[in-house]
């Protein structure tokens, strides 16, 4: 009779094999999608802040005191920032 012997499989260290439904991506749909949202509400904050000079420097203009500069686009802003954090710290469904 022969002796019979086993032989280890050995995996190669370093080498991963990435699952068939990967993409690749860092984040899923729905966190770009709030990424993007993000960036809007952002943008569209920083859009509502221009404006409210005056061409002549002897004449004070009180527009850059009025609620769309003063509240609207901070608020808004800050909401384009929460909704970045949200959308960078949550899961992604698999």
């Amino acid at each position: 009779m022969a002796k019979q012997t086993k032989q280890k499989e050995t995996k190669k260290q370093g080498s991963s094999v990435e699952p068939a439904g990967s993409t690749g991506f860092a984040f899923g749909k729905e966190n770009y999608r709030l990424l993007f949202i993000g960036l809007a509400l952002i943008l569209v904050g920083f859009l509502l802040m221009i404006g409210g000079g005056s061409d002549d420097p002897n004449v004070f203009s009180d527009k850059i005191f009025n609620f769309r500069r003063l509240t609207l686009a901070p608020i808004l802003i800050l909401a384009g920032y929460v909704i970045e954090i949200l959308a960078i710290m949550k899961k992604p469904k698999d």
